[in-house]
Formats: C-alpha cells, structure tokens, sequence
C-alpha cells in the first residue's frame, strides 16, 4: 500500500510539473509577439535603434511616387540628398535634374549619389558631359565605384539603395529608381509595379546619417552637423502639400532601418528576413521579384509553412532579366511542393519588395531575395512594427491576387519540359545575376536627356 501512495505522489507531482511548465511555455508563447521578437532581437544582435513617432505612406506606382517626390523637392529650402543605384537619362530623370538645378540656384545643398555599375547597366547612362553640366548648376554629383579596368575587381558591393531625403525632415525609401518605365511600364513586358515609401520622424535621421557616410566616402568630403538633423521638427509645416499617413498610428509608428553595408553589418538583411520568417505564428506574405533566395531561407519558408503558418509568396511571371523567370520559377516549385502558397503575377512585371507577418509588422525597402542583395551589396530596409501599415502591404498583396494564378503542381507539370530544364540549370547562375538591368531599347531609340534643358545652358 505504501508503494501504491509514494507512487501516486510522485505521478502528481509530475503532473503538476507539468502543468506549470506547459503553462508558462503557452503564456510565453502567447505573450511573445511576431513583432517584439524581432525588434527585440534587431535590438540585441545587431543594435539597431527604433524610434517610435514616425509616418509612412505607402506610394504603389511610379507616378504616385514622382508626383510626392517632386512636391517635396520644390519645397525644399536646405538641403536635398539623393542616392541611387541608377539615374536613367530619360524624361523623368532630365525634369529632376532641371528641378534639383533650379533648387540650387535658390541656395539648397544638392548632392546625387548612384551606383557605377548601376550607371553601366542602364541602357541610357548618364555621361561625363552630363555630370559635369549639372555640377556647372550647382548640383553635386557623384558616381560610387567608378567601374574601370580590372573590371572583375567592381563585381561585387554595389549600392542598390535609393534613398532621397530632403531637409531632414521627409525621406523617400523603397524599390524604385528614376526612370521613365516605372511610370510608363515597358514593352516587352508591359506593366511595372513597384512599391516606395515617404518617410516623416525620427527614422528620417538614420537615413541622412546613411547617406551621408556613403557621401563622404565617395566624395571625400566631411559633410555633417545639426543643421541637417532638425530633430522633432513636423514636416507637415513645411512640406502640406505632400499626401498625408491617415492611419490610426500616423505620427506613432515604430520604425527599425535595416542597412546592409558589407563590411560592416554584411548579415543583418538576411537575419531580418530570417528572425521574421521563423517568429510568425499566423501569416506570412511575400512580394519579390526576384525570388532566387538561399538554402536557409527556402527552408525557413517550407518550416514555417509546416508548423502552420499560411505561407503565401507572389512572384512575377515575367521579368526585367531573360533567366531570372527561370531561376523564380524552380524556387517557387520547391517552395509550393513545401506547403508555400505562391502566386505567379500576370500583370506586368512586379518589381516589388516587401513582406508582413501576423498582421504586426512589415519589412520593405531596396533588398530583394537573392544573393546580391542578402550577401553583397549595400541595400536598405524599413522594419515597421506597426499593424496599420502591416495591414497596408496585406491589402497590397490581396488587390494583386486577381492578376495572378496559384501554382500548383498539375500547373507545374503543364510546363514544357525543356522551360522546367532550364530552372534547374540557371539556378546554378542565381549568385551572380544582377538586378535592376534596364532592358536594351530598339535600335535608334532616342536619348531624351538634353543638355540644352537644363535652365542656363551656354553648352548646348
């Protein structure tokens, strides 16, 4: 009998253990957010300091964007820095350029960073006449990484970011460039669809500390001082005309800037998208265009799928570079044989960069999923801790599902064998194909960037 009763003591014991131990896991698990666990980790391993009085707007379209930007430029009346992977000599391009003369002459700081090999890339690069014609106006500019002979040794650590921030007080951030196709789309594909962000707080201050210690660097220069961080100062005074954040949180916005410099903090886009990716508990929604991710990645998708979480990842069907649809599309099929839901958008092509999790926070800027951006070059990203602007990019994603179609595998198994084959072949190449190459325009295509319209022009 006393065995029996030791017996059943211990039994409860162990039962209670249980107990508690399974109810302190499930209210630490209940507890824990998506979004704290990111930021907490964002905070611990990589110090990146969130600031928590920001705005956002979203702006979904080329025109959308230029229209808010070029706003903000001609109110400008301190200083305007622009950096970006590429400046196509185009239409848009000449009537910035005209603008940024214009502010100069009014006495406003203006400097232009872009990217060397971005530059080389383009279809219509801007030249050395051009440069030299704009820095006559009082623009300065300057190209990052000229690329020159060796050539192989500019391979590597370009600046993909685009960054624009104006008077410390707004700034523009996301997936877009300056070229007339965002706005018009292009032939060969039709459509562009791409996603940027105007920026209004504390947030905008890390962004003008990242520009300018690239700036520096390049130019050789020592710009710096408060006059380019006015602190609490609210935008809206001296920028109204701008469209306004009407969400419940404007003005209340937890923000994180994500930037990626290879030397420095060469892990902490990757990281990002991982520590995310692993911390979801409802929902993951994904827009890239070019989804050539890593193995851990991939896997952290297809875990997360199984635990789960509703995975659903949209892709392009067409694209800015002849493989890389390839190469998305035999990703996508080991992501869906995975349990990931993954959209194949028709409607063009979708430049896009972005991704929210639970409804709780979201993650978009320059950095697309391959190797160029997670392992190589300088990239930036917001990481928003924030449910109305993670219900922003949720809606994004849903308006784009009547545009697509959802693989699956008899619509795989539909693909002539030979496309298939080639996937699985090019995706050896996915480490070294680049981003945002500008396809080549038809023989004769005229150059719109003329010197003679820039205002006081004695080179024409």
């Amino acid at each position: 009998m006393k065995h029996i009763v030791r017996l059943f003591r211990r039994l409860c014991a162990v039962a209670w253990l249980a107990a508690v131990l399974g109810g302190t896991a499930l209210c630490a698990q209940e507890a824990v957010r998506c979004d704290s666990a990111v930021v907490d980790f964002l905070r611990r391993e990589h110090h990146i300091r969130f600031t928590t009085n920001n705005r956002i707007v979203p702006l979904e379209s080329g025109q959308e964007k230029f229209d808010d930007l070029f706003k903000a430029v001609r109110d400008a009346r301190e200083s305007i820095h622009l950096e970006y992977f590429n400046f196509r000599n185009d239409s848009i391009s000449t009537e910035l350029f005209t603008l940024l003369a214009q502010k100069a002459k009014e006495g406003v700081e203006v400097r232009a960073l872009f990217d060397g090999f971005g530059n080389r890339s383009n279809n219509r690069p801007l030249r050395s006449r051009h440069l030299r014609l704009l820095r006559e106006h009082g623009v300065e500019i300057y190209e990052f990484d000229p690329v020159r002979f060796p050539y192989l040794n500019h391979a590597l650590s370009r600046d993909h970011r685009k960054i624009v921030v104006i008077d410390g007080m707004v700034a523009y951030i996301g997936g877009m460039n300056v070229a007339d196709y965002y706005i018009n789309g292009k032939e060969e594909f039709g459509a562009w669809r791409d996603f940027h962000m105007r920026v209004e707080g504390d947030a905008v201050g890390e962004l003008q500390s990242i520009f300018l210690h690239i700036w520096n660097q390049t130019a050789r220069q020592q710009v710096r001082g408060p006059q380019y961080y006015p602190g609490c100062a609210d935008a809206r005074e001296r920028f109204a005309d701008l469209k306004p954040d009407t969400t419940a949180t404007a003005g209340h916005k937890m923000v994180g800037v994500v930037n990626r410099e290879p030397h420095i903090t060469p892990t902490v886009v990757r990281e990002t998208f991982l520590a995310a990716i692993n911390a979801a508990q409802r929902h993951i929604q994904i827009i890239n265009p070019y989804l050539t991710l890593n193995r851990k990645l991939r896997r952290a998708l297809r875990r997360a799928a199984g635990r789960g979480v509703e995975v659903e990842v949209m892709v392009s069907e067409k694209s800015d570079i002849p493989i890389t649809p390839r190469i998305v599309e035999y990703n996508a099929n080991k992501l869906m044989r995975g349990g990931v839901k993954v959209y194949v958008f028709q409607g063009g092509f979708h430049h896009t960069k972005v991704m929210a999790v639970d409804g709780q926070l979201a993650y978009a800027g320059s950095a697309n999923l391959n190797s160029r951006s997670l392992a190589w070059d300088y990239e930036c990203n917001l990481l928003v801790a924030d449910t109305c602007f993670a219900q922003q990019i949720g809606d994004l994603f849903e308006r784009q599902k009547p545009s697509c179609y959802l693989l699956t595998p008899e619509r795989r198994r539909q693909m002539p064998l030979g496309q298939r084959a080639a996937g699985w072949f090019f995706h050896f190449l996915q480490p070294f194909v680049r981003h945002d190459a500008p396809a080549a325009l038809p023989p004769g295509a005229p150059t719109v960037f003329q010197v003679p319209q820039l205002p006081n022009d004695s080179h024409a």
